[in-house]
């Protein structure tokens, strides 16, 4: 007896997911989804994600974003619903679930299975209170009738009969009701000479929230920016005191975040500086766990959530620059520097981490770069096409060029990703620490260019070389606004077929590039 199950897909599904996908869209040999972008929906949305197995033999797919529908209407293609493949556009707080794809393998259909995921989606949209499920649909019989008939006209044939369609026949039998035709919603599609119907299934269920006080989602968020003075401290409990009278300041302020610079825990060096600059900053290493949990108390106490510059880690007898995300729940992850410059190498014996990811916060997808990491603009993008909406960037720069170096490159990335960019650096001397002499830092948040943003795209800025906060308002809105109807469209303009970026050490593979994009929806009947 045959076994039909809906489950939850999962990554290690990938390789049976494109052999049918592959089958499915035999007129498209490309249009496969790759392995990054499917690990990029099951880390923003699992639950989004079915897979229809026969005999535990994966044989139809079904994937799915939520959007905030209001920001797109019923006038959209699928590059922009989709964020250009990146599914920035995915929204946990919004109220319709959006098809990204449907397919089934065809050596088994004619069972029922694209009715089960249709059955299943629907039962997801009813469970989370969405108002509805919408996606667009291929007419793949229309070139035949082309010539003759418009979209409108050959649509309200196969409404009636007079006209097959097995993908749009399908779709009006599992209760879509056609919204509209969309022109050029997915270009390339000659089949459907590039026409879509834009098709909705209506939760008569669902309820609207009553937003609650402390339960909405923020759009405003207020950074909290330490430019830190380089001091001497006699024990590591005076770094404490001063660790936290900034938080205290950026919490009365009523802050969500509060930045600390890259290394601003250099001048207990100072108490170790008989020691060459190699086992002086080891010894510094042995104070980070103590740092650490200190940060996690005030995250904690002071009710912010506090990204604590960086400080050296020793793991496996390497030392590693890293940092810690403490937020105001109690939880802490680690970050850490990628790129470390020829002078930690020379003078420290640094080694480059190997981990980049983005971090949930209750103010939305956040990511941290340290220093140097900034400079190197794929990092940033990697992060923006998993939805980071802030980076972060603690710096220590001795000189002016450098600092420019650092500066330069964060306002660039807030432009390219349209994103809000923070960093916070380091002031003053510290005669009695090797290495560490002279620091130079002007603390800021940047933003893209636009007409909703300032026109320098500086938002705030601290005074340079002197101890302060920069505390600065940033509004999230603006960002999605900027994404789908800002003068320029950095994230979704850009030409996946022809090129794009991968980090390896989660094995993505150049040749995973996109090259051509699934079409969606429609192959089920």
């Amino acid at each position: 007896m045959d076994i039909v199950k809906i489950r939850p897909l999962k990554i290690e599904d990938y390789n049976g997911l494109k052999t049918c996908m592959v089958r499915a869209y035999t007129q498209m040999p490309e249009a496969f989804w790759k392995e990054y972008q499917i690990s990029n929906l099951l880390g923003i949305f699992p639950e989004g994600q079915l897979v229809v197995t026969l005999n535990e033999q994966i044989v139809g797919c079904a994937l799915s974003i939520i959007v905030r529908y209001e920001r797109f209407g019923d006038n959209h293609t699928y590059r922009e619903i989709t964020g250009n493949f990146t599914f920035v556009t995915h929204a946990p707080e919004g109220d319709t679930l959006y098809g990204i794809d449907v397919f089934v393998d065809p050596d088994f259909r004619g069972r029922r299975l694209g009715r089960r995921l249709y059955d299943a989606r629907k039962e997801l949209c009813e469970r989370l209170n969405l108002s509805g499920i919408v996606f667009g649909g291929r007419i793949p019989n229309y070139h035949e009738h082309a010539k003759e008939l418009s979209p409108r006209a050959y649509i309200e044939k196969v409404k009636n009969k007079e006209l097959q369609d097995p993908t749009l026949n399908f779709q009006l039998s599992n209760d879509f009701h056609v919204r509209k035709v969309l022109r050029g919603y997915l270009l390339g599609d000659e089949e459907s000479k590039e026409f879509a119907t834009l098709l909705r299934w209506d939760n008569i269920y669902y309820t609207p929230a009553k937003p609650k006080a402390d339960n909405i989602s923020k759009s405003v968020v207020r950074l909290g920016l330490v430019q830190w003075q380089m001091r001497l401290y006699r024990t590591v409990e005076e770094l404490f005191e001063q660790m936290e009278y900034f938080v205290d300041a950026v919490s009365a302020y009523r802050s969500d975040f509060a930045l600390f610079p890259e290394f601003f825990n250099a001048p207990l060096m100072a108490l170790h500086a008989e020691l060459p600059e190699g086992e002086a900053i080891r010894a510094l290493a042995e104070y980070t766990e103590r740092i650490r949990d200190k940060f996690a108390g005030l995250a904690l106490r002071y009710n912010i959530n506090i990204i604590s510059g960086s400080m050296p880690l020793l793991r496996d007898g390497q030392l590693y620059n890293v940092g810690y995300l403490c937020r105001r729940d109690g939880s802490i992850e680690q970050y850490e520097k990628l790129h470390v410059t020829p002078d930690e190498v020379k003078c420290w014996g640094l080694k480059g981490g190997n981990s980049l990811r983005t971090f949930d916060t209750d103010c939305g997808k956040i990511g941290i770069l340290i220093c140097y990491d900034v400079e190197f603009p794929e990092l940033p993008r990697l992060l923006a096409e998993e939805g980071m909406n802030i980076l972060f960037v603690p710096f220590l720069t001795d000189t002016q060029n450098a600092f420019s170096r650092v500066q330069l490159c964060a306002r660039a990335r807030a432009i390219e990703n349209e994103c809000f960019v923070a960093i916070a650096g380091s002031v003053g001397n510290l005669p009695k620490v090797h290495n560490m002499d002279i620091q130079y830092a002007q603390s800021a948040v940047f933003t893209p260019c636009d007409f909703a943003f300032p026109v320098n795209g500086i938002k705030a800025e601290a005074t340079p070389n002197t101890e302060m906060l920069v505390v600065a308002d940033v509004d999230l809105e603006l960002l999605h606004d900027l994404r789908h109807s800002g003068s320029v469209r950095n994230l979704k303009d850009r030409r996946a077929d022809l090129y794009g970026i991968n980090f390896h050490i989660e094995k993505r593979e150049e040749k995973d590039v996109p090259v051509s994009v699934p079409i969606f929806d429609d192959n089920m009947a």
